[in-house]
């Protein structure tokens, strides 16, 4: 894929999924935060089925921070990983305490500085609560872009993003990575992605 044919993949993400979103369940930004950082290795539809109890229990970073880790990883005993994250959502609540009152930040930078806190999650927050140009690359956006071509085998995530934002218009960023998603996770699987019946599937192996 080159850049001239941008305009025509931009085009058939709109036909294919006009109205793609973000499946993780939230209400504020903290929320946010914490469901994009259970959400490695596991599916949104497992993350959005314990994080009701869990933001009913602690709903702020205040209340998280005082909680016993015990009873985060409670909530949180289906995911995989639980014991680790529950280690770093006590963390990070305390460190959103301690270091910015409570807020989020809104920058990268501060984000990935956060306890358990990646690059990807940190897009994430930027591009759903901010409003600031990113794509996050997790492993749907990473098959999708090296099998379209936008991106090489080999490429780790970062490469991958940093390339899906150059190619991509900065207007349609945030769009397109929902779409990317909604691509890899109903069309492009990981096994048998149905090539035969998506209208990107000639793209599939080019590099």
């Amino acid at each position: 894929m080159t850049k001239k044919d941008i305009p025509f993949l931009l085009e058939s993400l709109d036909r294919l999924f006009p109205d793609a979103h973000c499946e993780l369940h939230f209400e504020t930004v903290f929320q946010c935060l914490v469901a994009v950082s259970l959400s490695a290795q596991t599916t949104d539809d497992s993350v959005n089925s314990v994080t009701p109890a869990l933001f009913a229990a602690y709903p702020t970073p205040e209340k998280m921070a005082m909680a016993p880790l015990e009873d985060i990883e409670g909530h949180i005993r289906r995911l995989g990983l639980y014991h680790n994250k529950a280690k770093n959502l006590l963390a990070l609540s305390k460190c959103l305490v301690e270091e910015y009152d409570g807020e989020v930040p809104k920058t990268k930078e501060a984000l990935i500085r956060l306890p358990g806190v990646g690059v990807k999650t940190a897009n994430v927050v930027l591009a759903e609560c901010y409003h600031v140009p990113a794509i996050a690359v997790d492993t749907h956006v990473h098959r999708v872009s090296i099998r379209l071509g936008l991106a090489k085998e080999g490429d780790d995530p970062l490469a991958v993003e940093k390339k899906l934002e150059a190619a991509i218009p900065k207007e349609r960023h945030i769009k397109s990575h929902h779409q990317l998603i909604f691509l890899g996770r109903r069309i492009c699987h990981a096994r048998n992605p149905e090539c035969e019946s998506c209208i990107l599937g000639f793209w599939h192996g080019i590099s």
